[in-house]
């Protein structure tokens, strides 16, 4: 009997059924590399070991709920099934779930994101913003069901109730850390004089858990949205020996929830109790001001002279340039006079030269009329002779 002849793709076919019944569900162990997102949102990546490499899928709607964030390097256990892909002839695995190998493993990738946050300055500690003494409006992130809310609540009814706003948010798991951080974003978004009261203090808690449960706490997302919030921040994130990075980030890190709500508003009843002593205090102070600003109001009138004195030497000052103007200017007006009267001296009247211009034009008169008598005459005797 000769062997069936097979097609490519009914080898293929054959391969895939057998594989995909034989390994529907598994958990397989390895070193992502290669990790690269497509425009399609869909992950792409392979897992290897020391001797064997697996290519692996993760379709985009499985990307957004995965507990990590993968990267090239991290060690990781993925949950999935096995399939074929007949355009490579390959198989691969398409990821479920996603999460780190052992704490080992956990802790390398959490050193290794401290560092890289450290050199971009997100932790300095310049950029640390000091705490209102007494906040109206505290905002809260954490979630709103478990022992975490109640417990800030109580402590701070106890200590100094204020307004509080709650965010509610998952702690953990898929989706964890985005919440968190649209959370811190969302506070600081919040106009000032709106229907909304806009938080003076954020608290960002948690209870206690294994390190693949706070694990949200430490993802990028979350430590730069604390870093840049505007609105002072206090981590409050497990127990006092547990240590995620939004704690490096904080403007002041509690080691509990009961904690940061301590730190956060001053014991109402301490104040009360203080304000008998600080009136006391205050009311020393003011006294010992009005004395101080009473003897520097002495020593400085003591330096400064007498204003009736003075007056009175100004007075007389004036009186007496007064004086010296008024006789200076009776001397002035008369040597002016003089110099006029000196000047009008060598003058001509204009009476007297009116005179002398009249006797100079009956001159003239006179001599213009026996002038035209002696022309009338010497014309008569012209013409005398010119008859005969």
């Amino acid at each position: 009997m000769k062997n069936k002849v097979f097609s490519v793709s009914e080898i293929s076919h054959n391969l895939k059924r057998v594989v995909e019944e034989h390994f529907a569900q598994v958990r397989v162990r390895g070193e992502i590399s290669r990790c690269t997102i497509a425009r399609s949102g869909h992950l792409y990546m392979s897992l290897k070991d020391s001797s064997s490499v697996i290519d692996a899928v993760c379709w985009r709607g499985t990307v957004t709920r995965l507990a990590i964030d993968p990267e090239d390097g991290a060690e990781v256990i993925v949950t999935g099934r096995l399939t074929t892909y007949a355009g490579r002839s390959n198989y691969q695995i398409i990821i479920e779930k996603m999460e780190i190998a052992g704490e080992g493993a956990l802790l390398k990738l959490l050193e290794d994101r401290r560092k890289k946050l450290l050199a971009e300055g997100l932790f300095k500690v310049e950029l640390k913003k000091p705490l209102p003494y007494l906040p109206q409006c505290i905002g809260i992130v954490t979630s709103q069901t478990g022992a975490v809310i109640q417990d800030i609540l109580n402590r701070l009814e106890d200590r100094f109730p204020r307004h509080v706003l709650l965010w509610p948010v998952n702690v953990q798991g898929a989706g964890a850390a985005e919440e968190v951080a649209n959370a811190i974003n969302g506070f600081n978004k919040i106009q000032a004089n709106g229907p909304i009261a806009t938080p003076d203090l954020i608290i960002v808690a948690r209870g206690g858990g294994s390190m693949e449960d706070l694990w949200a706490f430490n993802e990028e997302i979350v430590v730069r949205a604390a870093a840049s919030s505007a609105i002072p921040l206090i981590s409050a994130i497990g127990h006092e020996t547990d240590t995620t990075l939004i704690d490096f980030a904080a403007d002041k890190r509690a080691s509990t929830p009961s904690a940061a709500a301590e730190i956060s508003v001053p014991r109402r009843s301490e104040l009360n109790e203080n304000i008998p002593v600080t009136q006391v205090r205050l009311d020393r102070a003011i006294k010992r001001m009005y004395i101080k600003c009473e003897n520097d109001l002495i020593n400085i009138s003591r330096a400064l002279p007498n204003f009736p004195n003075i007056i009175e030497e100004l007075i007389q000052r004036l009186d007496e340039r007064s004086e010296r103007f008024i006789n200076a200017l009776a001397v002035y007006l008369g040597n002016r006079s003089s110099k006029v009267l000196n000047l009008s001296s060598g003058l001509i009247s204009p009476n007297q030269q009116i005179n002398e211009k009249k006797g100079q034009l009956r001159s003239v008169l006179k001599a213009l009329h026996r002038a035209i008598d002696n022309f009338i005459e010497n014309k008569g005797h012209q013409f005398d002779k010119l008859e005969i």
